[in-house]
């Protein structure tokens, strides 16, 4: 299994410290607010992550934490004239409300900042004794020297001299350099604060994840990651204080995440340009929302828009369509045990389609394998629904057709599991999806009828058929695109 390291810059492969025992630390939200859908992107990839080494036989840890405590939670407390801790209590039961709408379970281990404060002191103490942390005045607050850590700068790719000319000097005009960063921040008036020996206050943001990561995996990480927005200062800054107070390396792999885009632009609430995650799925299920995220590479970025998520809708109506219709078939005809023969096959299908099908799920896990490809997966997963297609128009009582049938039908749920995908009964989810008004001149089903004819139009050498087809669906603001797998459609 290979994949990408940000500090590398490459892919490398994957082997856990222990051996079978996986350690993942993922960044979870601050709880200042509704989450957007690039929350959900993270959530969505990590989980399809723990998903698939769970998978590879994997024993995984899945820590994510919730920062509880921040500038922001406290701003908006102001705002709303309510407790901080009410605030943020409010919106980490949010954040739950809206994993379990989208179908992603609770991490094994879920920390809250405020409860590891006595785990941040000792780090901070640790830091201090090795000479890599300061107390700017006293009652000040408590920094951390970045020229004394070697490394700092290597996971972003910048060099000192390139982050000194882009450093803003914080408040605190009594710290040595500026480019040290805050450990723990010293007490102000009619906020939060807790004991220390550097006196009242509160943990910096690096701090929280430092620590509650170690205690929970150890001091060194198999798997941390989290958006690319994280890579600097955040990830920069654990990486420096943790690797400074232990000498050990912090995380063996660091993963990050592509951003969501509103018009090739970050989407991010300082810039008010994104939509809530309730505020999405109160037009389009979760599976849709969940096939919309994995339906690219993880770490490219993705553009957000409802007409992506219309199509992202009408491929999952195509997923579950031969799914209702082998269920409905292998009611009355049961498929006998075991795959079909070795040697079967059907009429419909050339030898090499059934080889596509045979090795379905060996080129699923290699897609997966290469650096968590979903968006390859999902293509050998629709090649072989359009096979499966093909099958079905020629239904078949005889025991080697249905063995073929029944074999699908797992495939289809076991790969889909991995994905966190059709895994709803397939007559209630089309049911689900059909009644969703389409802003369309046509419904996916018609769609789904003109391209077959198509389909068979182009077997036949009727281009002009197959033109006229092509036309009526421009007209009706269709776009069609022939690949190997098959002819697939968008909106215009």
């Amino acid at each position: 299994m290979l994949l990408y390291n940000t500090l590398t810059r490459r892919k490398e492969s994957f082997e856990p410290l222990s051996p079978g025992k996986v350690g993942l630390y993922a960044c979870g939200i601050t709880a200042y607010d509704d989450c957007h859908v690039g929350h959900a992107r993270s959530s969505v990839f990590f989980e399809v992550l723990v998903r698939y080494l769970r998978r590879r036989g994997f024993a995984v840890t899945w820590v994510r934490n919730y920062t509880d405590i921040d500038d922001k939670i406290l701003n908006r407390a102001k705002q709303e004239n309510a407790p901080w801790d009410e605030v943020a209590a409010r919106y980490i039961a949010s954040f739950e409300e809206d994993m379990a709408a989208l179908g992603i379970p609770p991490a094994q281990i879920e920390p809250k900042a405020t409860e590891h404060i006595p785990e941040m002191l000792e780090l901070i103490r640790r830091l201090e004794e090795k000479g890599f942390a300061y107390q700017a005045r006293p009652g000040g607050d408590v920094y951390f020297r970045v020229r004394r850590y070697s490394g700092y700068g290597r996971l972003s790719g910048q060099s000192l001299e390139d982050l000194e000319a882009g450093a803003r000097v914080e408040v605190d005009e009594a710290k040595e350099d500026p480019l040290d960063f805050v450990l723990w921040k010293a007490s102000k008036p009619d906020e939060p604060a807790w004991d220390s020996p550097w006196g009242p206050g509160r943990p910096g943001w690096h701090i929280e994840c430092s620590a509650m990561s170690m205690k929970y995996l150890g001091e060194t990480l198999d798997i941390h990651g989290g958006g690319r927005d994280l890579i600097f200062p955040h990830h920069e800054n654990e990486r420096a204080q943790s690797e400074a107070a232990t000498g050990k390396p912090f995380a063996r792999f660091w993963v990050h995440h592509g951003l969501i885009t509103i018009d090739r632009e970050k989407m991010s609430k300082s810039l008010g340009n994104f939509f809530t995650i309730k505020e999405v799925l109160a037009k389009f299920p979760a599976e849709v929302v969940r096939l919309f995220l994995i339906n690219s590479h993880y770490r490219s970025p993705l553009d957000f828009s409802d007409a992506a998520l219309a199509e992202a809708e009408a491929a999952l109506i195509r997923l579950y369509t031969p799914l209702a219709k082998m269920e409905e078939l292998l009611r009355t005809h049961p498929a006998p045990g075991g795959p079909p023969p070795p040697d079967f096959a059907p009429a419909m299908l050339t030898t090499l389609e059934m080889e596509r099908l045979r090795t379905l799920t060996a080129r699923f896990d290699d897609a997966l394998d290469d650096d968590v490809n979903t968006a390859q997966a999902l293509g050998y997963l629709f090649d072989a629904v359009r096979l499966t297609n093909r099958l079905l128009e020629s239904p078949s009582s005889e025991p080697p057709y249905l063995a073929l049938l029944g074999h699908l039908h797992q495939q289809f749920l076991e790969l889909g599991h991995v994905l966190n995908l059709l895994q709803a009964d397939p007559q209630e989810m089309l049911t689900t999806l059909r009644q969703k008004p389409w802003e369309l001149a046509i419904s996916p089903e018609e769609i789904e009828e003109l391209i077959a004819r198509r389909a068979v139009a182009r077997k036949h050498k009727d281009w002009a058929t197959a033109d006229a087809i092509r036309q009526e669906l421009a007209n009706k603001g269709i776009l069609l695109e022939d690949t190997p797998q098959g002819t697939v459609w968008r909106m215009k």
